[in-house]
């Protein structure tokens, strides 16, 4: 005699073992870090400073 399953419990583990390969896919494409969100944002407002300290001209409050 073959082996006997349960058809509900094989299709949920085959439904979570769907998700889960999913999961790993999405964060594989879209997985980062915490320390390398941490550092793009750094950059980001380092690019900023930079920016803002190089105006030649300040906000349009100040004109006459």
């Amino acid at each position: 005699m073959g082996n006997v399953i349960n058809l509900r419990q094989a299709r949920k583990a085959k439904m979570r073992d769907e998700k889960e390969r999913l999961a790993q896919a999405n964060r594989a494409k879209f997985g980062r870090s915490k320390a390398e969100r941490l550092e793009t944002e750094a950059g980001e407002a380092r690019r900023v400073r930079a920016l803002d300290g190089a105006r030649r001209e300040k906000d349009g409050s100040d004109a006459s």
